[in-house]
């Protein structure tokens, strides 16, 4: 069956976006055709008269097909705040029924689709919806990325405590070494492992350029 998975993280700047394409690279070993998909993203370039992410031309980059930008970025809004605001300030209005046409469009091309998520789990996307309306509507597993820095137990379980709550299935969570030279690191990640009931999908280490091919080899997801 085609489907994919719901990247979300424990704040924003947690580094989603390598860790997706990372997970596209892993799945890419496997056999799989990928697609990665970030609906809406804050903070864009105008290029050639289209606004685009950074991210989603990552997502764009590494995936098994060449698609067209909107399909995989259908709100690129310009301002770097909270997705609600940087709406509101383009008047535009979010809409998941968009959002879930691009998406439908996608998986039907590849095995598996990879949806970025917007900042951390409860970022509103407008005035009556937020990222976990978005994975609810998607219907994906959800994957969680956890940026292991000062504050991260705390984060981790708030964050996975919030996907439990939405009843939501929790296919995972992995580890981001964000900062170079956090104090008693590995006791972090063992101290989150126990207190999640999901699996530790993988731990990346701390890099200032990525290696997808290095980092895809630090993940364990086997897909059936």
């Amino acid at each position: 069956m085609k489907g994919g998975f719901f990247i979300t993280g424990t704040d924003t700047g947690v580094g989603k976006t390598w860790t997706t394409v990372a997970l596209m690279r892993h799945l890419q070993k496997q056999g799989r055709s990928v697609l990665g998909m970030k609906p809406v993203a804050a903070g864009c370039t105008l290029n050639d008269g289209q606004w685009q992410n950074a991210d989603a031309l990552l997502l764009q980059e590494n995936g098994s097909l060449t698609v067209d930008y909107r399909c995989i970025n259908p709100y690129a809004l310009r301002d770097p705040v909270s997705p609600h605001i940087a709406a509101a300030q383009a008047d535009c209005n979010v809409q998941l029924e968009e959002i879930l046409r691009n998406f439908y469009h996608l998986r039907s091309l590849v095995d598996m689709v990879l949806v970025e998520g917007a900042g951390g789990w409860l970022a509103p996307l407008n005035d009556h919806q937020d990222i976990a309306d978005l994975a609810a509507v998607l219907e994906l597993p959800v994957i969680l990325v956890v940026a292991i820095r000062l504050g991260c137990i705390n984060h981790a379980r708030l964050s996975y405590r919030a996907i439990l709550a939405a009843s939501q299935p929790c296919a995972g969570w992995i580890a981001v070494c964000s900062e170079p030279n956090m104090l008693v690191r590995d006791e972090n990640i063992a101290t989150i492992r126990r207190a999640l009931d999901a699996p530790l999908l993988g731990v990346l280490p701390y890099t200032h350029y990525p290696d997808f091919n290095f980092l895809s080899k630090r993940l364990k997801l086997d897909v059936a």
